[in-house]
């Protein structure tokens, strides 16, 4: 099975295949709206507007599994990105990264790419401890550790990089930007 074969809900509810994306670069994100890396949707929506003509795509799948950061609706939750950061590129259903409700994509990156850390620092430890606690309740099915953890697949479907929230948003840049 590869991340084609995957499928995934807009923020309608209606189905959606991966392989609608085969042959771009993406940039998979779990995101929240209230979190202090909801900042993450600025450089995310200017590397969107930058390079989405050369065959690249953010896909924005919001979760509210941690200290529930992502509360409302779909709508509500879209709405306050195109206003508050005017975001453009797809923004899926609310879904769960984590548990036995995890989303199978969300499981499958995770399983490609598995956490390595959120690097060193105070911040970093911090972050470290809080996530432990909080994904304590998911088990060996904590795949994914905080939001807006970030995922790149080349253009042949394969998983290449894992970004935890902590790194800076000019190597996601860097990395993608290779990546077209």
């Amino acid at each position: 099975m590869g991340i084609y074969d995957l499928k995934v809900k807009d923020r309608k509810g209606n189905e959606v295949s991966l392989n609608d994306y085969a042959g771009k670069v993406l940039l998979i994100v779990n995101t929240a709206t209230g979190c202090g890396f909801t900042p993450h949707y600025e450089p995310l929506e200017a590397m969107y507007r930058e390079f989405r003509d050369r065959g690249f795509e953010i896909l924005d799948f919001p979760c509210n599994q941690f200290a529930n950061q992502a509360p409302g609706s779909e709508d509500e939750i879209h709405e306050f990105c195109t206003l508050k950061f005017g975001t453009e590129f797809p923004q899926f259903a609310k879904i769960d990264v984590n548990g036995e409700n995890a989303d199978p994509l969300f499981a499958y990156l995770a399983k490609e790419k598995p956490f390595a850390g959120f690097g060193k620092g105070l911040k970093n430890a911090a972050l470290n401890k809080f996530a432990d606690m909080n994904n304590r309740k998911f088990g060996d099915k904590a795949y994914i550790k905080w939001n807006f953890t970030k995922f790149l697949v080349d253009r042949k479907g394969n998983v290449v990089s894992r970004f935890e929230p902590t790194v800076d948003m000019k190597e996601v840049r860097e990395a993608v930007a290779a990546a077209l």
